[in-house]
């Protein structure tokens, strides 16, 4: 299945709160109503009727209340045809009514929850599938640690965030209409004027002290994901912090973080008060006015003992929503933030695309060439200038050349981390900009020269490499790799946990797991990225070994740092900055007396000088 990138380039919560708010919203909104998924909406719909059914049994639940009272304490103004039923008759229905209203508010949840999590499972594989869309250009600059804090944050506010669309904002309006009709109709236009002037109050406060938070909280976020980061890339490199003595300097740095982290935390706390605070405040006048007003009103005969309590009752109920818009505003705001960065992230296009009806690369040979390629990372700075290399089917051709020469850029090219800036790279006859990736993919194995292993078994690493594999095929690639006997010597075979990124194992090991991960591939062409030049001597021989049986019968494009493992290439190409100055083969660059030369006599001299000491 073709990816395609997403078109939602959203904008982080910042600038415009407002718009970026909404802009959010709009896009978690479909979630609530998910496309082809009957059973989803069906539940939203029961959830909402169950919501319903606890806003209609709350605001009546008062009314019960009061003609309790009025039973107990009977007075010369009418009670009510509900006396009749008798105190101990009331105060069941009430028990009853408020067991009711707490009911449908959990049937609801309960409901609503399938939606809420299929809701963040599919965000979360959205972000996810995104992610390992994104270019190499993003992943060589991506932090880690501040990454997966994003996505964790963005996908915990999905659930949130859905909750409040459904059941706050339109429930809240419509439970506070309700009371207030009720208050118009048993009392008078002044309770109804309190009360919405006490709401517009309450919401203006929160609303403005609310958006004074949101800039502390980002702060805190900004810091909880520097000091996250910084905690990840040092246990990544724990052996460098062990090496050159850093534990104490490690503590210090993340100790620095986590001050800053701590001083935006605690303006959070102490703003949160305040709020918390001015709430309550205003609630409570708006309740001590309204109780004075029935106060006096029972004083002078126009009203119960009864309408007493419940237009307390009722100031009460609207303190509970108010409250929860309160709480539901800031933590929308805050997930706002947290959610406006990972859409961000979402909204972060990948610099290589299929291109609109790409077909899949059919491949004949597997034939590479490079028609005056060239590249540039940064415009002010090419790396390629112009390169045209033929690499027949079935042959061996080497890259070799200084540091910066372009080589492992050539590479990068070929599997289409990146696309060339002009000219053009054919497999078969075929621009690689024209094919499907999956295709183009599938068409290359790559041996890096750090070949990095997931932190799960050895069987699992190795049939990483196709992915039906079985489990006889997986064991025959070990043994091309030679790799079979040192696996089955282990205490548990195959099913042996390699470590993080590998670490269990040594550096030549570690090269035969992906030795034998490319082998199962089973790919027409095979780069080999520097594969073994960071091991020692001895192990880089029997590597080789392994990676000449692994060459035959595919085209293999070698990138080479140590001269001496390319000399049995069909033909070697000599690059210095971004530019071909030599091919051939090995005897006759040396021969030739040229760049190919003064680089084997270097590394002659140099191999000599070793075997020395």
């Amino acid at each position: 299945m073709r990816y395609r990138p997403s078109n939602s380039a959203l904008p982080s919560d910042g600038g415009d709160t407002h718009a970026s708010g909404w802009t959010t919203i709009r896009r978690v909104a479909p979630y609530l109503w998910p496309e082809g998924e009957s059973g989803m909406k069906t539940r939203v719909v029961l959830s909402m009727l169950a919501l319903l059914l606890s806003k209609l049994i709350s605001v009546g639940t008062p009314m019960l209340y009061k003609a309790a009272v009025d039973a107990l304490a009977p007075s010369q103004l009418d009670a009510g045809w509900l006396v009749g039923i008798g105190a101990v008759g009331l105060t069941i229905a009430y028990g009853v009514a408020r067991l009711m209203t707490n009911g449908f508010q959990q049937l609801r949840d309960a409901i609503f929850a399938a939606v809420g999590q299929r809701a963040l499972r599919r965000l979360a594989l959205e972000t996810f599938t995104h992610i390992h869309h994104l270019s190499l250009r993003y992943h060589l600059t991506r932090k880690t640690g501040g990454l997966s804090r994003i996505i964790e944050r963005g996908v915990k506010g999905v659930d949130f965030l859905l909750r409040f669309l459904l059941f706050s904002i339109g429930p809240l309006v419509l439970e506070l209409v309700l009371i207030g009709i009720v208050m118009l109709v048993l009392f008078d236009v002044w309770y109804l004027a309190v009360i919405v002037v006490t709401i517009g109050l309450y919401v203006a406060f929160t609303f403005k002290v609310t958006e004074w938070r949101v800039k502390i909280r980002r702060e805190m976020n900004q810091q909880d994901t520097d000091a996250n980061q910084k905690a990840i890339d040092s246990l990544l490199n724990f052996e460098t912090v062990k090496y050159f003595n850093a534990e104490e300097r490690e503590a210090r740095r993340y100790d620095q973080s986590m001050a800053r982290y701590e001083a935006a935390a605690l303006r959070t706390q102490y703003s949160l008060a305040f709020l918390n605070f001015g709430q309550s405040a205003l609630i409570t006048a708006g309740l001590v006015i309204v109780m004075v007003m029935a106060a006096v009103g029972v004083q002078n005969n126009l009203l119960t003992v009864g309408d007493f309590v419940m237009v307390n009752a009722y100031m009460i109920q609207i303190t509970m929503p108010l409250n929860f818009l309160g709480t539901v505003y800031r933590e929308i705001r805050q997930a706002l933030v947290d959610m406006g960065e990972m859409f961000g992230l979402l909204g972060q296009a990948p610099d290589v695309v299929e291109k609109p009806g790409a077909q899949p690369l059919r491949l004949s040979g597997g034939a590479v060439r490079l028609q005056d390629v060239q590249f540039a990372y940064d415009p002010a700075r090419p790396i390629l200038k112009g390169i045209t290399l033929d690499v027949p089917a079935g042959h061996k051709v080497a890259l070799v050349g200084h540091s910066g020469s372009g080589k492992s850029t050539i590479g990068r090219l070929l599997f289409r981390f990146y696309d060339v800036t002009g000219g053009a790279l054919t497999i078969d006859g075929q621009d690689v900009r024209a094919v499907t990736l999956d295709s183009l993919h599938a068409a290359i194995g790559v041996v890096p020269q750090d070949t990095v292993l997931f932190n799960d078994t050895v069987y699992y690493n190795i049939a990483y490499g196709k992915d039906d594999a079985t489990r006889s095929e997986v064991e025959a690639a070990a043994k091309a790799a030679r790799i079979h006997d040192f696996i089955a010597s282990l205490p548990e075979g195959y099913d042996t946990q390699v470590g993080e990124r590998g670490l269990k194992l040594s550096g030549g090991e570690k090269q035969r797991v992906g030795i034998a991960r490319t082998l199962l591939k089973d790919p027409a062409i095979l780069l080999l990225d520097e594969a073994t030049s960071a091991l020692d001597t001895q192990t880089e021989r029997d590597i080789q070994e392994s990676l000449r049986a692994m060459g035959r019968g595919r085209t293999v494009i070698t990138i080479a740092h140590r001269l001496s493992t390319v000399v049995d290439s069909d033909r070697i190409v000599v690059l210095e900055a971004g530019e071909v100055v030599e091919e051939g083969t090995h005897e006759a660059l040396l021969a030739k007396g040229g760049r190919y030369a003064q680089m084997w006599a270097r590394q002659a001299a140099e191999d000599r000088a070793e075997a020395a000491e």
